[in-house]
């Protein structure tokens, strides 16, 4: 581990330099203790993959005293044993209406479309990183069967709610935005509304399981059809 300047009142530590859910569950144990340990002098931090970028108030202390304190945090984490967050299961509408590029991706794979709704449902995804837009949650890692690269040219519009894949990841979509990944279906839940407590169904270090719906139990839950461009 090791802890460098980002900034006129930021720190950055990163963790390991590959993801894996040993680096990510430091990540997110740094997370809990630096909110008690860092309490009053704490703006903000944000984390990802393999590491936690930490905002302080630099009105109320320096580079010195915050990054003190975190090696005393870091030395703590040493010998702690890996947890778990919390298990959220997001409802998945699959199919090619509301997965454009499902049919494209199972080809691909030499597999049918039910098989890859299969390898995508059956999984558990760790939450390793929250960002490009508030509630866009990175997961991984997807059955290596039904990985896929990056579209070649990214869509104009991506509805919210899409379910999609790219390379070793998948997440959804939270809003309304472009987007370069493969579609494979819809999820009717928002992932981010900032007009509820909490603005975000989750966060680093929890895990996620996708739990196949029908159409009708899609449209009932709220989901929309939103269109891609």
């Amino acid at each position: 581990m090791r802890i460098e300047v980002a900034g006129e009142n930021a720190l950055i530590i990163y963790f390991g330099e590959q993801t894996d859910p040993r680096v990510s569950a430091q990540v997110q144990q740094a997370v809990t203790i630096l909110e008690t340990e860092l309490d009053g002098l704490l703006i903000d931090m944000v984390p990802s993959y393999a590491s936690l970028l930490v905002i302080y108030d630099m009105l109320a202390c320096d580079h010195l005293e915050v990054r003190s304190r975190i090696r005393k945090v870091l030395n703590q984490l040493e010998d702690a044993t890996s947890s778990e967050g919390k298990i959220v299961t997001l409802p998945a509408y699959y199919s090619t209406e509301s997965g454009p590029d499902l049919a494209d991706l199972a080809k691909r794979a030499e597999l049918s479309i039910e098989e890859v709704i299969q390898l995508h449902s059956e999984m558990e995804y760790r939450v390793y990183a929250i960002g490009f837009a508030p509630g866009f949650a990175y997961l991984g890692e997807v059955d290596a069967r039904i990985a896929a690269p990056r579209l070649s040219t990214p869509r104009m519009k991506v509805p919210r709610g899409a379910i999609a894949i790219a390379d070793r990841q998948t997440a959804v979509y939270p809003a309304v935005s472009p987007g370069g990944w493969n579609l494979i279906g819809l999820c009717p839940t928002r992932m981010f509304d900032p007009a509820a407590e909490p603005t975000m169904p989750v966060q680093v270090g929890d895990r996620i399981k996708f739990n196949p719906i029908t159409k009708d139990e899609f449209l009932a839950l709220g989901g929309e059809l939103g269109e891609v461009q």
